[in-house]
Order: C-alpha cells, then structure tokens, then sequence
C-alpha cells in the first residue's frame, strides 16, 4: 500500500529530530518499509511517500511524532490500478 503523508512542524525543527527521524527510516528500512521524504515550502513542511505493507504498520510509525508534527496521511492507488475500478 502506498501512502501520502503531510507534515507541519509544531515548532521549529530541531537536529535532534532529524536525527531520530534518520534512525526510525533506517530501521523502517530493515522492516521492508519503505519512505522518501521532503522537505516543501508552502502550507505543508514537507511530504512522506510510504510504502507499508498495512494502515497499521504506517499508524505506528507515525503516532511517536504527533508532538513534534502536525500529520495528514492519505491512501494512494496507483492511476494504472485507479482506471481498473472505472
């Protein structure tokens, strides 16, 4: 499954965090998940495209950062799979 996740930061953005961030993808790696991530300008701080095998997988990846950043995640389906459905 594939997901888009929107992010604002609470409060500005400390090395710390980014660090930690760096671990958790590293670790999220081994797992078999994978995530890309930028940083944007504009309403949102930046965008996570995941790749997760489940909802739950992403929920638990995501709910330690929830005081640090504010999150929107949405379910993406690829448009060759979309126009299938139609």
């Amino acid at each position: 499954m594939i997901f888009i996740t929107l992010v604002k930061w609470k409060t500005a953005p400390k090395k710390e965090h980014v660090d930690r961030f760096t671990k958790t993808i590293e670790g999220l790696e081994k797992k078999g998940i994978k995530i890309r991530t930028y940083w944007t300008l504009g309403r949102y701080n930046g965008v996570s495209i995941i790749e997760a095998p489940t909802e739950k997988d992403v929920m638990k990846m995501l709910l330690p950062w929830i005081d640090i950043v504010d999150l929107e995640t949405i379910v993406a389906i690829p448009r060759e799979e979309a126009i299938k459905l139609l």
